[in-house]
């Protein structure tokens, strides 16, 4: 058994995480960040959920670039081959799940 207290979590490297589980080559990893992260495709599907603070989500649909501002609670659901960003707006902690080793 494990408790998380993300709030608590402020590490000194923006995007550092905690991984907190591994379920048969799934990850679900606890991330604080102040800074943005680099686009990137994700070898497998990710599910992003805001904790703490707020986050601009960038990602790309066809040719168009869009973004979303995800608040405490929000979901971002990226399938396969789906381009995107994270641009966090202070302070914020997210929780990732995604394919072991992805980007």
């Amino acid at each position: 058994m494990k408790i998380i207290r993300s709030k608590e979590y402020a590490p000194d490297v923006a995007w550092s995480a905690i991984d907190i589980a591994n379920m048969n080559g799934i990850t679900t990893r606890l991330h604080w960040t102040d800074a943005p992260y680099k686009w990137h495709v994700n070898d497998g599907q990710e599910v992003f959920v805001v904790l703490d603070g707020q986050v601009e989500m960038f990602y790309k649909q066809g040719q168009s670039e869009l973004s979303v501002m995800l608040q405490v609670g929000d979901i971002f659901y990226a399938s396969v081959g789906t381009e995107h960003v994270a641009h966090p707006h202070g302070e914020a902690r997210v929780l990732v799940i995604e394919s072991e080793g992805s980007v």
